[in-house]
């Protein structure tokens, strides 16, 4: 098998993490615009995911219109998208979410109520606009033995003044108030959030590449489902946090600006 690199060839369809990997604070990094161009003009899709559950759709689809991204709400896949999945499986269609405006309307779009008693579970998502009083609900009802479905992992959300507390940082407060775990965690690393969209794509694994700045989530989510991992070091993840992880990515740059490169 040909080692890859940065000019990701045979590769049909990236998955591409948003925060740290095309933009960090709502402003595109460096070169992330022009490797956008370069993969329509390869004819290599691109479709963008997000662990960050504080948007809905519509709203992560104005912001990238915004810093000049032309894309379709179809191609946009967030952490959302797979937690709502797992509830439906489950027939879980009424929840205390603990999350934003944004994050209840794509689930209430989907059958799902967001009510503040007499729930099935309660969902953790990425919410900027928590207050004490959302928080005090929650724990109130994870007191009473009401489960606990998180959207996503991810510890700090990165910004350009450093990381910022995401949901992996709340469920931390939840576990020292209440000693509950959550009865699962959605989004990335989990393969599932990608493999059913991956099946409709018609595409072989071998045929796609997640890129994203987190070890622990985008490239682990990489590994699980089997596609290459490319590792942007624009984000999270540093030099030293790759030495000391237990592999190597197939590919590491640092940033997406450096990937099918114009002499490919």
């Amino acid at each position: 098998m040909i080692a890859m690199d940065e000019n990701l060839n045979g590769i049909k369809i990236v998955l591409l993490d948003l925060d740290g990997t095309i933009y960090l604070g709502g402003v595109p990094i460096p070169g992330a615009l022009k490797f956008l161009q370069r993969c329509e003009q390869r004819g290599v899709k691109t479709i963008f995911l997000s662990n960050n559950s504080s948007k809905s759709v519509k709203q992560y689809l104005a912001k990238l219109n915004s810093i000049g991204i032309n894309t379709v709400a179809d191609n946009i896949l967030l952490s959302t998208h797979d937690c709502i999945q797992w509830l439906k499986e489950r027939g879980w269609n009424k929840v205390y979410c603990l999350g934003t405006e944004g994050m209840k309307e794509m689930m209430e779009k989907e059958g799902i109520q967001c009510l503040t008693d007499d729930v099935d579970c309660v969902v953790l998502g990425y919410d900027t606009e928590l207050t004490y009083q959302k928080l005090s609900q929650a724990t109130i009802l994870l007191h009473q033995q009401i489960p606990l479905v998180a959207t996503h992992p991810d510890i700090v959300c990165p910004s350009e003044n450093g990381g910022l507390p995401d949901v992996g940082a709340i469920l931390k407060m939840i576990d020292a108030t209440t000693g509950v775990q959550p009865v699962v965690i959605t989004g990335k690393p989990r393969a599932e959030m990608i493999l059913g969209r991956l099946e409709k794509e018609g595409v072989s694994v071998s045929e796609v590449a997640m890129i994203g700045d987190r070890l622990y989530t985008d490239m682990e989510m990489a590994k699980a489902a089997g596609v290459t991992s490319v590792l942007v070091l624009s984000g999270e993840a540093t030099q030293t946090d790759l030495e000391n992880y237990g592999w190597y990515p197939d590919v590491v740059v640092d940033s997406v600006g450096m990937l099918f490169p114009d002499s490919a």
